[in-house]
């Protein structure tokens, strides 16, 4: 991921760098752009709730152009990129998933793609893969209303964890 930096150094930034640094967040381009847009913020409070508050505005167009760049739950991340190290950092605990926990979420993404027509999203940072599984098969219960609602939720989760992440 994006080397720690200061609320200064990334208000500094040019424009591209920021950019760069705000699309490892969330492949939103809109939201990058507005976050982007919106320095200098001064503080870190500052820039996570103006993230926040964009970040609540997505559409599913916006969620399914920023599940492009997300592997499924228990795939390794391909590439080398910010983007794959982040997954891969936040995936971690599969790495220790029981043979039959991997099993039923390899199912469950098959299950899922099938019915909504996207890849699961869900904030794995601070999760079991049991607890992922048990949202995994809870959400294939949704509609497609409720479920866009869900992932659109992971995706802000997923992307102010990130920011926290590179922000100190």
């Amino acid at each position: 991921m994006v080397a720690e930096m200061s609320i200064d150094a990334f208000d500094a930034l040019p424009v591209d760098a920021a950019a760069s640094t705000v699309g490892v967040w969330a492949a939103v381009p809109a939201w990058v752009d507005a976050v982007v847009a919106g320095r200098p913020y001064g503080t870190r409070d500052a820039l996570i709730a103006r993230a926040d508050a964009l970040a609540r505005t997505w559409t599913r167009t916006e969620l399914d152009t920023a599940l492009a760049h997300h592997p499924r739950i228990g795939e390794k991340p391909r590439g080398a990129g910010a983007d794959a190290e982040a997954s891969r950092r936040e995936q971690a605990s599969m790495s220790s998933a029981a043979a039959a926990t991997a099993t039923a979420i390899a199912d469950g993404n098959a299950a899922y793609e099938e019915r909504f027509g996207r890849v699961f999203l869900i904030r794995a940072a601070g999760r079991t893969p049991e607890q992922m599984r048990d949202e995994l098969e809870r959400r294939l219960g949704n509609d497609d209303e409720t479920e866009a609602a869900e992932a659109l939720d992971q995706l802000r989760e997923i992307a102010l964890l990130r920011l926290e992440a590179t922000i100190a």
